[in-house]
């Protein structure tokens, strides 16, 4: 989770400011002046006030292409921080619609080698930002470091990029954190919150059993091996990260080099405006 997966690394120009989700609401226009996040906590139940709604043009993925493959992370306890996130209401990968058509692109192209895309996270709303921020100030919760930073110490992830306050490329709806993995897909077990965590750098038969294909590590390992053209990667996972991204460059998705999973769309509709909708079906606009 280096600096443009937490956060973007340019200062925003607008931030959404999103009405209440409700019948036949309306979106309201962008505001120059930051809203803050709000404060709802995940899982929490029916939508409130403070859950805000999608403008037009976010849809949920499996609407597009049914056909994709979901782990959304932080939706779930099996992630850095070790519990769900903040606005992560239901397992759901929401993006544009031109990203979720440019993924659709990307699976067919997959499916015709023998592969599938699987998501692990899209839109990610600004308070899930602002949570990982706020863990990553308790030096004391290191629950998950020996599977997601063994390697570090807490107390370096700020001033090494891999959190960063402010607003996150994900929250403008046309980045994706993805892998591939082999057709038909292998059964992955569930991750049991406490049980023995193994690093995400260690070879793919000791490390969690995602059923990716092997590239080199897992996913949101803060690790330099996570780079995607790291030289102390090579072989089939090399192979595996430079398949994944020639299918994303061929639909304009651009990598972002820290991260062999984090791909953003090169001409996403909201280069400049980030959103603060929790991650929930209810949030999208009825059509």
């Amino acid at each position: 989770m280096t600096c443009a997966s937490v956060t973007a690394c340019a200062a925003p120009t607008t931030t959404w400011s999103a009405p209440a989700a409700s019948p036949g609401a309306t979106s309201a226009a962008p505001t120059t002046t930051p809203t803050g996040a709000a404060t709802t906590p995940a899982g929490s139940g029916a939508g409130t006030e403070a859950d805000g709604q999608a403008p037009p043009g976010f849809v949920a993925l499996s609407d597009i292409d049914p056909t994709i493959v979901h782990d959304i992370r932080y939706q779930t306890g099996h992630n850095f921080v070790g519990r769900p996130i903040a606005g992560y209401r239901e397992p759901l990968c929401i993006l544009t619609r031109q990203a979720a058509e440019r993924l659709h692109l990307v699976q067919t192209a997959a499916r015709a080698r023998g592969y599938s895309l699987k998501v692990y996270d899209c839109y990610r709303p600004q308070r899930a930002a602002d949570d990982f921020v706020q863990w990553g100030r308790h030096f004391d919760d290191q629950r998950m470091k020996a599977e997601f930073y063994p390697n570090l110490d807490k107390s370096v992830l700020f001033t090494q990029g891999y959190i960063a306050p402010g607003p996150t490329a994900h929250s403008r709806g046309s980045t994706v954190d993805l892998t591939l993995i082999a057709t038909p897909a292998r059964a992955q077990r569930p991750y049991v919150a406490g049980e023995e965590l193994v690093s995400c750098a260690a070879p793919v038969g000791r490390r969690f059993p995602d059923n990716t294909v092997d590239m080199g590590t897992g996913f949101d390992c803060f690790d330099s091996l996570a780079h995607t053209v790291s030289p102390r990667i090579t072989g089939q996972p090399m192979k595996n990260r430079l398949l994944l991204k020639r299918l994303m460059a061929d639909a304009r998705f651009t990598n972002y080099a820290d991260e062999w999973w984090h791909y953003t769309l090169a001409d996403e509709p909201y280069a400049n405006t980030y959103f603060d909708f929790v991650v929930a079906r209810g949030a999208l606009a009825r059509r």
